[in-house]
């Protein structure tokens, strides 16, 4: 009969990702990548020595994380300790990765997690399902749409409620909608899962872009997902799936991300080259940022 305690095993992860090892190892290892499927890790460094720390706030509990990088291995290994401040505790993060031809196997190893207080926050099966969701859902989607997408980030010193009005209603959007010199003329706005989106975008130089889009998800006041079809008039149409997220950072700070994944690679290239969308996501939200203190 065994003897082994579950509660004091190592938790242990692996997935094996359609993707080469540099990428895998780039996403575990910088900063705004990591930001994307992880955390948003304050003073990270792939550095022995180098200490970070990120916050997160989960079913009314805030567990601000403190971590100090132990081991770095380029390409094959980091390790970090992760403990929560204030709390009891030391536990120790392991990422390791291994080539299989053209893919990656990542093992992601958490030990002495029963160091932890005895709380439901800290239960063994929480840390399971987020690490779960983590490397298999969360990072697997980001390195399987890396090449084909555009993501975007701002804060703004506004109230999520506000930046959130400023998104969903159509009298504010006309306001910023658009890189600078642009303006925008919304013919429909049914603001509702299903509900259509039309508007058209008008350049410096009087050409004409006519847009489309279908809201697929909303969860008010955090996330946005529509379809966007989109082109310069007579042009061919660009597809994509639009994510607009909201994140409170802070008493009335709030923070943006726009992430566009468009079908192939190639087609995202051609928006990036022909129509300037990273130059014009940026521009789109700066001019976001001048138009909120308007509403207040």
């Amino acid at each position: 009969m065994s003897t082994k305690n579950i509660s004091t095993e190592p938790l242990i992860i692996e997935r094996t990702f359609d993707a080469p090892v540099a990428l895998v190892w780039r996403a575990i290892t910088t900063p705004e990548d990591m930001s994307r499927w992880y955390f948003d890790m304050q003073n990270f460094k792939p550095e022995v020595g180098c200490e970070f720390r990120f916050v997160v706030e989960h079913e009314g509990n805030v567990h601000d994380h403190r971590c100090k990088i132990t081991r770095v291995v380029p390409q094959e290994k980091i390790a970090y300790t992760w403990r929560f401040e204030g709390r009891e505790g030391n536990s120790h993060v392991t990422f390791e990765l291994f080539a299989e031809g053209d893919k990656t196997k990542l093992k992601l190893t958490h030990a002495g997690l029963e160091t932890f207080a005895k709380t439901p926050s800290l239960a063994r099966k929480n840390f399971e399902r987020g690490w779960t969701q983590l490397i298999g859902t969360e990072l697997k989607d980001f390195l399987e749409n890396a090449d084909r997408e555009i993501f975007i980030t701002r804060e703004f010193s506004a109230p999520r409620e506000l930046v959130w009005e400023a998104m969903t209603n159509p009298k504010h959007v006309v306001n910023w909608w658009g890189p600078r010199g642009f303006t925008t003329t919304i013919e429909k706005m049914d603001f509702c899962v299903g509900g259509v989106w039309q508007h058209v975008m008008r350049g410096p130089d009087g050409a004409k872009y006519p847009n489309k889009s279908v809201f697929k998800e909303i969860v008010k006041p955090e996330k946005i997902v529509f379809s966007h079809g989109g082109r310069r008039e007579n042009g061919p149409s660009v597809d994509a799936i639009a994510t607009w997220t909201f994140d409170e950072i802070g008493k009335n700070k709030t923070r943006i991300g726009l992430r566009m994944v468009f079908p192939s690679a190639s087609e995202r290239d051609f928006v990036v080259k022909e129509f300037g969308a990273i130059e014009g996501g940026k521009q789109t939200l700066e001019r976001l940022g001048e138009y909120l203190p308007k509403i207040r």
